[in-house]
């Protein structure tokens, strides 16, 4: 299936969705991501524990940041084997839409629901700051909010958000435009564009169904101009819109 197949499977369907928020043990983000699809689309949103086995009524599945069952191993790796994560899986292969924030992108990645792997930052320090992204594509069901080429302003908090994959699978990203955020130049001369060290600056990919999105910033936390920027709310937007042709805040 193609991104843009992908994209034409929910849209017009002309109902409000229903967003589970995963909830594994040390996951810190599952508040500001129920908060952030509430205050931004006015749609539902649940909490769903992580030895929850069925996702069925559900149209969007979000997997927050935080630090999964303590990080233990490395980012993401026990998350993996959680129950709801057979539910997640059967969710994506139905064309159903899913979002790993930061740690979800990581338990993402570790699952198999999209490839490569994030590690460590360059110079293994803990960042938390705004960053300057790139909408590299912006024909998802994710983005079609925003125009291609804009820049957004949406922090980060990380310590391995370093996007890192073979040869080969970078190739086939670029080709499929499953690159969705790259890290952008900044103003300020003391805040790399990019920030990790990230292999062709990736912040966030898609699947090659275009229905599975995982990025390292946190748009949960930019959906208010009184948090600082407001740019990360149209992901959620966009996604609201793909079922019910809500108002969205177009960036064009």
């Amino acid at each position: 299936m193609t991104l843009a197949a992908t994209r034409d499977v929910h849209v017009g369907v002309g109902r409000r969705p229903r967003f589970a928020v995963i909830r594994f043990p040390g996951s810190n983000c599952d508040q500001d991501a129920v908060y952030a699809v509430k205050r931004t689309t006015q749609c539902e949103a649940t909490y769903v524990w992580h030895a929850t086995a069925d996702l069925d009524g559900f149209d969007v599945v979000i997997l927050p940041g935080g630090f999964s069952y303590g990080d233990y191993l490395r980012p993401g790796s026990i998350a993996r084997f959680a129950n709801v994560m057979d539910a997640v899986r059967q969710h994506a292969e139905r064309g159903r839409y899913v979002l790993g924030i930061c740690n979800g992108f990581q338990v993402l990645c570790e699952a198999g629901l999209l490839p490569g792997a994030l590690v460590a930052n360059i110079g293994c320090k803990f960042l938390c700051r705004p960053v300057t992204l790139r909408v590299e594509n912006a024909n998802t069901p994710f983005t079609h909010t925003y125009r291609e080429g804009q820049t957004l302003s949406i922090p980060i908090a990380h310590g391995e958000g370093r996007y890192y994959c073979d040869a080969a699978t970078l190739e086939r990203l670029q080709r499929h435009h499953q690159i969705i955020f790259r890290y952008a130049a900044e103003t300020d001369e003391y805040a790399p564009a990019n920030p990790n060290g990230s292999l062709d600056c990736i912040a966030g990919i898609v699947n090659e169904g275009g229905n599975v999105l995982g990025m390292m910033p946190h748009p949960e936390r930019a959906t208010d101009i009184f948090l600082g920027s407001a740019d990360g709310r149209l992901i959620f937007q966009a996604l609201a819109s793909a079922f019910c042709g809500a108002p969205t805040e177009p960036g064009h």
